[in-house]
């Protein structure tokens, strides 16, 4: 299902210390973004306690960069503790690079992550009229349930294969270097 992302643009997990930017990520979401990521109106507190909390255990987030800036996220959370059978997943995009594939390859990472780990359904939730993120669960066959003014969509993942174990490691061995890349960037932006 890959679509090319744009120019410029990576898709890697985010690694321990790498809070802080999915935290400014997250403030730079316009109002109907960030309302459309959290199924509603939060603080800019909510949103510093929620970006503290990827580095928990159950929790990966795959991201979107461009230029080493985090520009849109996915996060895979297992129900509270690693190894759980049921996780959810939540999206977030930047308006410039909205409706341009991000979501797309964000959510291939996201079920391949889920696959390897042994979730068996993974949900996402969405308000009734986000038809962006109800467009992309139905291109990964999802089966929409609509609930009190929101969509739960359900994504049953395949089981792990060594295949689909073995990309998700090439992956993250070019994801940890491209996050030391982009930390050098990051330091002769600041000097």
């Amino acid at each position: 299902m890959s679509e090319p992302l744009p120019s410029g643009g990576t898709v890697r997990k985010l690694w321990i210390g790498e809070a802080d930017a999915y935290g400014d990520h997250l403030f730079r979401l316009d109002p109907e973004s960030r309302r459309r990521r959290f199924t509603g109106a939060v603080s800019d507190i909510f949103i510093a306690r929620h970006a503290a909390t990827i580095d928990g255990l159950g929790v990966i987030v795959h991201g979107f960069f461009v230029d080493g800036v985090l520009r849109g996220a996915a996060e895979l959370r297992q129900n509270d503790r690693p190894f759980a059978h049921e996780a959810e997943a939540a999206f977030s995009v930047e308006e410039p690079w909205q409706s341009l594939g991000v979501g797309t390859a964000l959510l291939e990472r996201t079920l391949r992550s889920a696959r390897n780990r042994g979730v068996k359904s993974l949900t996402m939730h969405c308000l009734a009229e986000n038809r962006r993120m109800q467009q992309l669960a139905r291109k990964f066959e999802a089966d929409l349930k609509f609930d009190f003014g929101s969509v739960v969509g359900e994504v049953d993942a395949p089981r792990s294969t060594a295949l689909s174990i073995m990309h998700e490691l090439v992956d993250d061995a070019h994801g940890i270097t491209r996050a030391v890349l982009d930390a050098q960037v990051r330091l002769l932006r600041a000097a």
